[in-house]
């Protein structure tokens, strides 16, 4: 979207509050001029305390993270915020939300001070038509976004929003909304959908939790099954996992940790290349497998 486009686009707001809107969103557009378009990320979180510890995992986010030009912005879609109906943080200074209990004190006492962007909220709100995007100013950063980022980004000095999931909704419909968030990668936008594509908690096989790369057969095969789906560009069976077998029943026991993935994968073009990283199982029933788009 060029700045014709975007100012033509603005123009056609409905006129409750337009004169405000197009003020704000042209005031935006100019401080996020038009750029080459950013990767897309997906970042296979896992433990909260990888946020702290110094493993492959982290080391692989270090790397991706110094193969991509610095973002203007960041916008998240992390597990970790489920809601009904579609929202987007709009503060100017996100907490940093410690959503997780039995831990030690310092991953308790780590604080991610990254400022938010009320105008980014505001425009990605102006740019998805398909539903209403409502702008929260109570959330923050939670773990599935904080624990990542800080890994990337560790000065806190890129804006950061967090989108969230409808959890009443289908993977159809998180895979249609992801599109309309496309635009933004020109203006600078990194997006990263964090969560899990393998993830099951109940079955984690703690005997193993230091066995690098155990995996239970059926999770390595639902994780296999997913990498090939991905290399190949071929979404809709991912799109529609409830009906790939037991295997993806098992590795997906709820969607939360997966939807994160649909978002990403939704925003690849035909002609980008997906680069698997973190490609690793961990405690059987977890895949940390992360990838880049572009």
């Amino acid at each position: 979207m060029n700045r014709k486009q975007f100012l033509v686009a603005a123009a056609a707001l409905p006129l409750t509050g337009a004169a405000f809107k197009l003020s704000s969103l042209n005031k935006f557009s100019s401080e996020l001029p038009e750029t080459s378009k950013m990767p897309v990320l997906f970042l296979g979180h896992g433990s909260p305390m990888n946020a702290i510890e110094e493993n492959e995992f982290v080391k692989g986010f270090r790397t991706i993270s110094s193969q991509i030009e610095k973002p203007n912005a960041i916008l998240v879609i992390s597990a970790h915020w489920e809601t009904k109906g579609t929202y987007v943080t709009a503060m100017e200074n996100p907490q940093t939300i410690h959503d997780f209990g039995g831990f030690p004190q310092a991953l308790f006492d780590v604080q991610y001070p990254a400022p938010g962007s009320p105008d980014l909220a505001l425009l990605t709100k102006e740019i998805v038509t398909s539903t209403d995007i409502h702008l929260d100013d109570k959330w923050g950063l939670d773990h599935g976004s904080w624990s990542v980022i800080k890994h990337l980004y560790p000065n806190a000095d890129v804006p950061i929003i967090q989108m969230s999931i409808d959890y009443t909704k289908p993977p159809s419909y998180h895979y249609a909304l992801a599109k309309e968030l496309a635009a933004l990668r020109r203006r600078g936008v990194l997006i990263v959908g964090s969560g899990n594509n393998v993830h099951n908690l109940r079955m984690i096989s703690w005997q193993h939790l230091n066995t690098a790369g155990f995996a239970f057969d059926w999770a390595k095969y639902a994780d296999e099954k997913m990498k090939e789906y991905i290399r190949d560009g071929n979404h809709q069976p991912l799109i529609d996992y409830h009906l790939q077998g037991k295997e993806f029943q098992l590795a997906i026991p709820t969607p939360e940790h997966y939807m994160p993935m649909i978002y990403a994968l939704a925003l690849q073009d035909k002609e980008e290349e997906i680069n698997i990283f973190n490609d690793q199982a961990v405690a059987g029933s977890l895949a940390m497998t992360s990838f880049k788009i572009g």
